[in-house]
């Protein structure tokens, strides 16, 4: 499938315009076949990211209230050695937090050469929670955005490539899924009543993340829309646009610098 059809492109973005229950071409037994292959092909170019150490690689995610971000995480990157990626989440900023500027904590978190850090919730929780609830302006929003932009610009040109995925459900679909966790003894742990909160308040967060994602999808910092009722469908789309990411980032084992030829191990 062309992964560029998923990315957000130009100034002004209607979710609506994109589907959240896409299936693509093919079967569910199909798509998990590709996504088998690919993750030994992820795994080995990370390999040699790691080994190469000069670039690195951050895959953000955003989603709604069960919209899939652990699962995206499992299994998408499982096959990666996990020495070599860092998973962090950005939940409500402590009070040492808050005392610095909105990106403060974040910027400790990029991952370094050779490494691979994923934000299961990010730093655009600081345009999105705040926005809605009313504690930045749209004002204040606009600025973040400009500062965000920079932000990834920086880590950029450091030699960090940044893939930004929303993970696209319906209400319906989060529904399910949050009755689910409600029903099933072993999924009750996930349920959170303040997640209806927050639901009730789904048309503030659509146009919160449409303005979000226009204003902050970079040619080097790109976000990419994937339709995610269908678990099957967002790991057969999310594994090939990490693929693509890292075939296109290249990485090469280094030399030695010694000739093997004249070692001899006794």
């Amino acid at each position: 499938m062309k992964t560029s059809k998923y990315r957000v492109k130009g100034e002004k973005l209607k979710l609506s315009s994109f589907k959240t229950d896409e299936t693509g071409k093919g079967s569910e037994s199909e798509a998990l076949e590709r996504v088998q292959k690919r993750l030994p092909k992820i795994a080995a170019l990370h390999e040699r990211m790691y080994a190469e150490g000069k670039q690195s690689l951050l895959v953000v995610i955003q989603a709604r209230d069960a919209g899939g971000k652990d699962g995206t995480v499992e299994h998408v990157l499982h096959g990666i050695n996990p020495q070599h990626v860092v998973v962090t989440s950005f939940k409500v900023p402590s009070a040492l937090e808050q005392a610095h500027d909105f990106l403060w904590r974040v910027h400790a978190h990029a991952p370094a050469a050779g490494m691979s850090a994923v934000f299961n919730r990010s730093h655009y929780e600081e345009v999105l929670v705040t926005r809605v609830h009313g504690q930045v302006s749209d004002e204040e929003a606009e600025r973040r955005f400009e500062h965000i932009r920079a932000f990834e610009a920086l880590l950029h040109d450091r030699g960090t490539r940044i893939v930004k995925l929303y993970l696209h459900i319906s209400k319906d679909e989060q529904k399910e899924r949050l009755q689910d966790r409600l029903d099933d003894p072993e999924k009750r742990w996930k349920f959170n009543v303040g997640d209806l909160k927050e639901r009730a308040l789904w048309d503030d967060y659509t146009r919160a993340y449409q303005d979000a994602l226009a204003a902050t999808s970079t040619r080097d910092a790109p976000w990419y829309v994937i339709p995610a009722d269908h678990k099957w469908f967002r790991n057969d789309l999310v594994s090939q646009i990490l693929l693509e990411t890292l075939q296109d980032m290249d990485p090469q084992f280094p030399e030695p610098d010694f000739d093997p030829a004249t070692i001899s191990i006794k």
